[in-house]
């Protein structure tokens, strides 16, 4: 997993609340078990006019053009705005690897489904939460004329608008360490290598039947 590094971004205001799993990708692109491939199709029944299909060129398809991700504002967002539970419906990790894949590193919204949270920071993605009122403030910087920029500081914990706006956040310190190291659940595992060596080791001593 990549470490998370400060970064100044610009925000794509998704504005609506219950976005499930589903919207995020759908059903029908859930062909593979890799971590990669999915960004052409994150919200594809929102973001084009025809019915995407899996395997299938997206180069041509008509784009939506009422909805968010298609607005040239908006090209290379690093940063998703959205309102409540956000993520919410089945539980499938590919959301977040669509999310990732498409370029989103922060998601900002009022709350988010717990398993999806979960599964943000399991993927190098930031969930953060801040108050809704917050969030509105910054939808109505978003849609300006102009993008709103963030700077997202994780170890100060910190973002900045490009309005001079300053809002703290809150993200548990395990999570947050291993996001500033890229470490997924794998990696993780494997910082305690010598340890899980030394106690196989020691089990083939103690109960070497174990092991015929």
């Amino acid at each position: 997993m990549k470490p998370f590094e400060s970064f100044t971004g610009v925000v794509c205001p998704l504005d609506r609340a219950n976005v499930d799993t589903d919207a995020i990708i759908p059903k029908q692109f859930l062909k593979s078990i890799k971590r990669t491939g999915f960004g052409p199709n994150l919200f594809d029944e929102w973001r084009y006019l025809d019915r995407g299909e899996p395997g299938r060129d997206n180069r041509g398809r008509p784009l939506n053009p009422d909805f968010v991700l298609n607005d040239p504002r908006y090209a290379g967002a690093s940063i998703l705005l959205a309102r409540e539970n956000f993520g919410c419906g089945s539980s499938r990790e590919h959301a977040p690897w669509a999310l990732l894949d498409y370029g989103f590193r922060v998601l900002i919204a009022p709350s988010f489904a717990d398993i999806f949270f979960n599964n943000c920071f399991k993927n190098g993605i930031l969930p953060i939460r801040v108050p809704a009122d917050t969030v509105s403030r910054l939808f109505a910087h978003a849609v300006g004329d102009a993008p709103l920029r963030i700077r997202v500081d994780l170890p100060g914990q910190m973002l900045v608008t490009s309005t001079g706006e300053e809002i703290r956040f809150d993200v548990d310190a395990f999570r947050k360490h291993c996001l500033l190291e890229g470490l997924d659940d794998i990696s993780l595992t494997l910082t305690h290598v010598a340890a899980i060596q030394d106690y196989e080791s020691r089990r083939r001593t103690e109960a070497p039947w174990l092991f015929d």
